[in-house]
Parts: C-alpha cells; sequence; structure tokens
C-alpha cells in the first residue's frame, strides 16, 4: 500500500495522482469524441471529415501513445478518461477481428487487384491471384501492353473475361451482357474508361458483377482533394440503384475507405465487409483499405489481404455469401 501510495501520491510539484495528467484526459475525450461522432466533422474546408475517415482506425495508435503517457505521469485522471475512445474504438472496429462463419458451400470467393500501370511483372501477378482460387478476378490498371499477359495467364482457369478500357473481369463461371460502365465525372477530359457491368452465371444463380476504378484523391496543404472521386462514386451509385437484378457484387479500388463519407452513394446502399481488417493501400506500409469488395443483397463474410506482387496496391480476397444476408 505504501509503494502503491509513493508511486500514485503526489509529485514534486506537489500534484496528487487526480490532478495530473488533466490535459492527458482531455485529449482522450476528444479522440472518443472523433471516433463516435466523426461524422460531425465539417468537410466544408478541406474535405476534413473524410480525410479524418480515411484514416479513422489509426486513432487506436493515438490512443495508445495516450496511455503510455498516462502510465508515465501516474494520472488517476487520464487513465479512467481513456476507456472513453477505448470503448469507441472497440465498438467501431472490433467486431472486424471476430472469427466468422466457416465458409460454406455456396461462398463465391472474389479477389479485387489494382495490378497498377508500372507492373514489371504481370504474369507473376496473374499467376498469384489464380493461386487463391477465386471464383472471380477483378483488375484494374492494366495498361494496352501487359492485357495479353493477363489474357494467357488466367485463361486456364478462368475461361471467360471481359475487359472495358482499364478494368477486367475473369471468371470460373460463364459472363454475360458485359458492357462499359459511364463513370467519368465531369472534368475529365481525357479518355477515361474504369467501369464494367457483366451478369455472372454462378451455380447459386445469376449475379450483376460490377468492376470499378473510382478517380485518386490527393493529400496535400488545403486538404483531401476528392471531388472527382466523390462524383464517380456518386454515378456509380446510381448505377446499382437502378440494377434491378439481385444480387450484386462491386469489386473496385474505390480510392477511400468504408467509413469515408465520399463512397456513401455506395456503402448506403451496399453491405460491406463484416470480419477482416485488409489494408491494402500501399503495399509496402498499408495504412487504409482503399480497395473494397461490396454486395447487395448478399453478404460479404470476410475480407483478407493476399501477399504482394508488382503492384503498388495489396490484393484482396472476401467471401460473399447469398444467405444470412441484409438486403
Amino acid at each position: 500500500m505504501r509503494r502503491w501510495a509513493g508511486r500514485w501520491g503526489a509529485d514534486a510539484q506537489g500534484r496528487s495522482a487526480w490532478t495530473r495528467g488533466r490535459v492527458l484526459a482531455g485529449l482522450a475525450v476528444l479522440t472518443a469524441g472523433l471516433l463516435a461522432f466523426h461524422r460531425a466533422v465539417p468537410n466544408s474546408v478541406g474535405r476534413l471529415g473524410s480525410l479524418l475517415e480515411a484514416f479513422l482506425p489509426w486513432l487506436g495508435l493515438v490512443v495508445v501513445v495516450l496511455l503510455g503517457l498516462a502510465l508515465l505521469r501516474r494520472s488517476a485522471t487520464a487513465l479512467p478518461a481513456l476507456l472513453l475512445p477505448v470503448a469507441a474504438w472497440t465498438y467501431h472496429f472490433g467486431g472486424l477481428f471476430l472469427p466468422g462463419a466457416p465458409t460454406g458451400a455456396d461462398d463465391l470467393l472474389v479477389v479485387q487487384h489494382n495490378v497498377s500501370d508500372e507492373n514489371a511483372d504481370p504474369a507473376g501477378t496473374a499467376r498469384a491471384l489464380a493461386g487463391a482460387s477465386p471464383d472471380l478476378v477483378a483488375l484494374e490498371e492494366m495498361v494496352p501492353a501487359a492485357l495479353p499477359v493477363y489474357e494467357k495467364t488466367l485463361a486456364p482457369d478462368y475461361p471467360y473475361h471481359a475487359v472495358r478500357g482499364t478494368v477486367g473481369l475473369w471468371s470460373k463461371h460463364s459472363l454475360t451482357g458485359a458492357r462499359l460502365l459511364d463513370i467519368k465525372p465531369r472534368g475529365i477530359t481525357e479518355s477515361w474508361s474504369r467501369g464494367l457491368r457483366a451478369v455472372v452465371r454462378t451455380p447459386r444463380g445469376e449475379v450483376a458483377a460490377y468492376v470499378a476504378h473510382l478517380p485518386s484523391v490527393r493529400v496535400g496543404a488545403s486538404g483531401l482533394a476528392s471531388s472527382w472521386r466523390d462524383a464517380s462514386a456518386g454515378l456509380l451509385g446510381k448505377a446499382i440503384a437502378a440494377d434491378k437484378r439481385k444480387p450484386v457484387i462491386l469489386m473496385g479500388d474505390l480510392n477511400g475507405t468504408v467509413d469515408d463519407r465520399g463512397l456513401d452513394p455506395l456503402t448506403s446502399r451496399m453491405n460491406v465487409a463484416e470480419r477482416g481488417f485488409a489494408l491494402s493501400f500501399p503495399a509496402g506500409f498499408p495504412m487504409a483499405r482503399i480497395d473494397q469488395v461490396m454486395a447487395r443483397s448478399a453478404a460479404v463474410a470476410h475480407i483478407r489481404t493476399l501477399p504482394a506482387t508488382g503492384s503498388d496496391h495489396l490484393p484482396v480476397a472476401a467471401r460473399v455469401r447469398w444467405h444470412a444476408a441484409r438486403s
């Protein structure tokens, strides 16, 4: 008891454990507020709300730092306050780490990958993706010179494929009705084809499959530049909303996380991954998952990353199931 009192009693300045660390306690409450009420952060200036949401999971690292400082300061005020951001982070992200349901016989395994227009080994990338044995492979950022390599390498396992512009879909099951999807926002004047839609005839039934590559975002002194990404997400969301077929699967490099309000036209209409964290970009030190698999009238039961390829993105693999899903 004396040892505890010595450690947690008054410091050299006469401050008790309850008066030390008030700033830390305030920062803990602020962090909890950002986690719980991130939608309240305005997007009117520099799209600060979207910028926060892009890196929202990393606020957990802030909590760890604050915890270390609170222990160092032996603050009886900061430590209880830290329970708030811990609870908020766990509520928001903890469920992603829980074990999912066992793989079902009717599950559809899909792989999504931005292969990079600077990929020096497209054949190796294609072999790595096929090695995961998915039913569907969605690719973005394919350059014309690399396309024949992907077609030749994937052909033995994926006899059906459709390519529109720089995006493509390879399938073990037959495809019909493949067409270009116009998701080009106003302001982009150059040639730009980054979306396609096709119907996949799976053993479970037909599913509408979308492959999309939304415009890039940039972070600068003025904040987050995402207007083209947001506009393209709106066009894609309208196309999916108008699609009468069920279920629908969307695979793509959406240049945004599922928490980013810029993707609301999609996340408000579709189910996102129930389990799995799967940070995918940049490949060398993944900071965010901007490569997404979403579904309507189906559930994305689990998502995970695959080993690095010659791209600056990591591939992601997701299990999609028809039953036990919300519309």
